[in-house]
């Protein structure tokens, strides 16, 4: 009850702030988002990852809505729905265990219902939102499967000192990518939302070799299951991301990043650990070349757990990071190094369509400690602008593990895709 007034309050605070707004027309914008896709996952590994049949799921999903603008106040609402046109596949919550996961389970739901607040040096969003912090690396949308994760919560972004930005989000709840059937069939650690009291804090100063952000994140899982209760955590860094112009056609870009992360709140685990991401790249017209390392690392002396702890982001966009397979959602005990490089190349145009970006990643993953080496990642993706509403993308990603299973889901698991998206 507590939470619900803080937001009420917090709504009419910014209301009250804002003042009368301009006398300006009534403005809607509709919001249609669709995307068929196509996922096949081959697993195979010691029982009980021993699959009978590889996974076959072809899902569509839908988001619709719209925005209604007056002035500097909006009012958005986005309804979300996903439907399984074939259910070979376990989604994480349908009881389907002798099939790999495809983490796209039926669902509809209310994704966004926000009230917005927005001027050029201060936007307010109170309500169910899409946030995205930076890379995703630790707040994401998940974007990349079928339901959304969504945040209930306040927002507010401040702009009026030039070159600086302070973003400072409070969360209640995290609504998450297994939908209405969240924890059903034993999946107690999958529920549909994760109440807690989380603070996402940014403050980002632009200089002329980039951009320069301090961090902290305090994530609260108020959740009577343990292994949510795990990841509570309090987070503490930095972050440079940047690039240089060498040419007319080449460009250097690079990112370093530092954080330091221990157990908060309700967590029973007490750890310490680190983190660290360091990455460069470079453009030469068409060809872009990258190589980067990123660390999450373990904690040997956690204690409330055994064989210890390691860095977690759980709200985190993780199927950007450590491999398409998804092998790594949550960080192995003995933690993990990623070593990565890539390749791409894009082609601006194909007759009206465009642009075309070929991509290609390799990973070596290993551990913090220990010196294990758990397995090599080879990821490829294709994707297409067809016109300004739809587009396209196939993708592949092989992940083969080294000796014997090192962690929880460790196999051999190759994925595909295919799949079309339509936006208004």
């Amino acid at each position: 009850m507590g939470k619900i007034m803080f937001l009420a309050s917090a709504s009419a605070l910014a209301a009250a702030c804002a003042g009368p707004a301009l006398a300006q027309d009534v403005v809607f914008k509709p919001i249609v988002e669709a995307r068929l896709r196509y996922e096949t996952v081959d697993q195979t590994g010691p029982a009980p990852l021993t699959s009978s049949q590889d996974a076959n799921a072809v899902t569509m999903r839908l988001r619709a809505g719209g925005e209604i603008s007056k002035g500097p106040f909006a009012f958005l609402a986005e309804a979300e729905g996903t439907l399984a046109l074939d259910k070979d596949y376990n989604s994480g919550v349908n009881g389907k265990t002798l099939y790999p996961i495809v983490a796209d389970p039926e669902n509809v739901e209310a994704n966004r219902v926000q009230i917005q607040y927005r001027t050029k040096p201060l936007v307010v969003t109170i309500g169910r939102q899409r946030i995205n912090l930076d890379d995703q690396r630790f707040v994401g949308s998940v974007g990349w499967r079928q339901n959304e994760q969504t945040f209930d919560a306040v927002r507010v972004e401040y702009m009026g000192v030039e070159n600086l930005k302070v973003d400072v989000t409070y969360a209640i709840s995290a609504r998450t990518i297994w939908g209405i059937d969240g924890g059903k069939f034993g999946a107690t650690n999958r529920p549909t939302n994760i109440d807690g009291d989380n603070v996402f804090a940014n403050i980002s100063y632009k200089t002329k070799l980039g951009t320069l952000t301090g961090f902290a994140y305090l994530v609260d899982e108020d959740e009577a299951v343990v292994a949510l209760r795990r990841n509570s955590s309090q987070t503490y860094g930095a972050r440079f991301m940047g690039a240089l112009p060498l040419s007319k056609k080449v460009k250097l870009s690079y990112l370093a990043s530092y954080a330091r992360q221990s157990d908060y709140a309700s967590n029973p685990v007490r750890y310490s650990a680190d983190y660290v991401a360091a990455e460069l790249g470079l453009d030469v017209a068409a060809f872009k070349l990258t190589g980067g390392y990123e660390l999450l690392g373990s904690d040997p002396g956690a204690t409330g757990i055994a064989g210890g702890y390691a860095f977690q982001t759980p709200f985190a966009t993780l199927h950007k990071f450590n491999g398409w397979a998804d092998k790594f959602l949550t960080t192995p005990g003995t933690g993990i190094q990623d070593y990565y490089a890539g390749a791409s190349y894009t082609v601006p145009k194909i007759g009206k369509a465009g642009p075309l970006v070929a991509s290609f990643v390799y990973h070596r993953f290993n551990s913090d400690r220990l010196s294990i080496h758990y397995g090599d990642e080879y990821d490829a993706q294709v994707t297409l602008k067809i016109d300004r509403h739809l587009s396209a993308l196939v993708k592949y990603a092989d992940y083969e593990r080294k000796g014997i299973a090192s962690y929880a889901g460790d196999a051999d698991t190759r994925k595909f895709w295919a799949q079309i998206d339509y936006a208004l």
